[in-house]
């Protein structure tokens, strides 16, 4: 098929080459504008293989009514590739109807969650933070709602007790997305490609953490596996952080202490915010108690100016 790539990042660059390896035709790429002087990786990849590049800011304006609209001229230089589908690998761009109905496939999302639940832009954060035991990735339709198109493929894998944002994504999100994504527009092209529509039964809404940060501050009146889960889930974007002697820190590498007492070679040192206003230094990095009465240790702070 004829492919129009809208995306970005190593991942958007990985689903682009898997594809051409597939033998589908990219028409076209489009991308963000460049920042610093630097293009993205996926415009960089694109344009060695000798693939037209759009880089938009936005797709979208206000008109003299204060109404959007799709900005025209770019939206025809993008039809004017005949794309018969679009491929969204990794988008954080608002992407309007008529952009999504254009080709005659129309349009495909990877999202790193097992839809329904956690849609939004922090899909693997809340994966963790909520503890879950699974995580996943799926590959759906687009459709007018955020992340509430007819699924087309689900792939799932186990969370590990450590795991965070980086670790999952490394592991299992990343690399199945991208097998995902081919085998989904070969699905396309075959003409097997299912829709199912998305179960309402445990869907979630959650918010962006990374433009929240009073969202990513530790509630150390939480358990101790709450508070992990916490600051894996946000390890190392935006990073979990918490007061301690009236100065931020930020907390990463969390694990749980399974013993019921810190090692006899801690270190207590009066830490006020933390539970009883103090933590346990010791030579396997910090111990936090928690209000269970147990600890979650840190390999590592990060003082904040």
């Amino acid at each position: 098929m004829k492919l129009a790539i809208i995306g970005k990042s190593a991942f958007g660059a990985d689903v682009y080459s898997r594809l051409l390896e597939a033998g589908h035709e990219i028409v076209v790429v489009c991308t963000e504008p460049d920042k610093n002087g630097r293009a993205d990786l996926l415009a960089l990849v694109a344009e060695k293989n000798g693939t037209p590049v759009i880089k938009v800011a936005r797709w979208r304006k206000k008109n003299a009514e204060g109404k959007f609209e799709i900005v025209q001229d770019v939206f025809e230089q993008y039809k004017s590739f005949g794309a018969e589908l679009n491929v969204l690998p990794f988008c954080t761009q608002y992407i309007p109807q008529e952009l999504i109905d254009a080709p005659k496939h129309k349009t495909i999302i990877y999202h790193p969650s097992i839809l329904p639940a956690h849609r939004g832009a922090s899909a693997i954060n809340w994966t963790l933070i909520n503890g879950d035991e699974e995580a996943g990735l799926t590959v759906f339709w687009a459709d007018e709602g955020v992340d509430t198109g007819p699924i087309l493929l689900q792939r799932k894998c186990d969370v590990e007790e450590n795991d965070t944002l980086n670790s999952i994504y490394k592991r299992a999100l990343y690399p199945e997305g991208v097998n995902a994504m081919v085998e989904a527009v070969n699905l396309i092209a075959a003409g097997k490609a299912p829709r199912i529509t998305q179960p309402e039964e445990g869907a979630s809404y959650e918010a962006y953490i990374t433009t929240k940060p009073e969202l990513a501050e530790i509630d150390w009146k939480k358990s101790q596996r709450e508070i992990h889960n916490f600051i894996r889930g946000n390890d190392a974007v935006p990073g979990a952080w918490t007061i301690l002697n009236g100065e931020k820190f930020i907390l990463l590498g969390s694990s749980l202490w399974k013993r019921d007492e810190p090692p006899l070679s801690a270190r207590k040192v009066e830490a006020k915010g933390a539970v009883g206003d103090a933590v346990y230094v010791h030579d396997r990095g910090v111990l936090f108690p928690t209000s269970d009465g147990k600890f979650v240790c840190h390999l590592f702070l990060s003082f904040c100016l």
